[in-house]
C-alpha cells in the first residue's frame, strides 16, 4: 500500500528511483557541506564530468538540487548546484505494510523537525549573503514553521495551565 495522492505518488516513485543511486546520494552528501559546481564535484568524486551532470539535471527535475550562476573572475559564470529543500522519506514495511511517505512541508508535522534549527538558519544566512535568492523562500518557509511551532507551544502551554489549576 503506498500513501498518499497520484501526484504525491509520482513525487515518491521519482524520488526513490533519484535517491536509489550511490552516486547521487555521495553527490547530496557534498552539497550538505556547501553549493559546488560540476567540476568540483567530479573531482571529489573522482567520476567524469558528463555523468555527474547527468547526475544533477536528474536530481534537479525532481526537485531535490537547485542550480544558480555566480560570476568568478576570469572567465564565465559558474553553475553551482545546492539541495533545494528539505526532504524526509519514510519507509515501513513489514508483513501488513509497504508505505513509502514522502514529506517535503515541514508544517504538516506534529514535532520538531530533526537536526540544528540554528544552524540551518545560519546557513540560510549564508545563501543570502553569497547572493543565492531563492534562499529567500526557504528563510519564508522558516519563519512559517516557527510561527507554527510558536502557536502550538503557547496552545500547549494554556492546556497544560488549566490542566494544574483543575488539579
Amino acid at each position: 500500500m503506498m500513501s498518499g495522492k497520484s501526484t504525491e505518488n509520482q513525487n515518491m516513485e521519482v524520488i526513490l528511483d533519484v535517491m536509489g543511486c550511490k552516486t547521487r546520494r555521495d553527490i547530496i552528501n557534498l552539497l550538505r557541506e556547501e553549493p559546488r559546481f560540476v567540476s568540483e564535484i567530479s573531482r571529489e568524486l573522482d567520476i567524469g564530468q558528463k555523468a555527474i551532470i547527468e547526475h544533477l539535471r536528474a536530481m534537479e527535475e525532481a526537485g531535490i538540487l537547485s542550480s544558480f550562476f555566480k560570476k568568478i573572475e576570469r572567465g564565465r559564470p559558474r553553475k553551482y548546484y545546492d539541495i533545494s529543500r528539505d526532504i524526509h522519506v519514510s519507509i515501513t514495511i513489514n508483513r501488513n505494510t509497504f508505505r513509502v511517505d514522502v514529506m517535503d512541508d515541514l508544517l504538516n508535522r506534529k514535532q520538531l523537525p530533526p537536526g540544528d534549527e540554528w544552524s540551518r538558519l545560519l546557513n540560510i544566512e549564508n545563501k543570502i549573503k553569497r547572493g543565492q535568492w531563492e534562499a529567500v523562500e526557504e528563510l519564508k518557509n522558516l519563519i512559517r514553521l516557527y510561527d507554527h511551532l510558536k502557536r502550538r507551544a503557547e496552545d500547549l502551554l494554556m492546556e497544560a495551565e488549566i490542566r494544574r489549576k483543575m488539579e
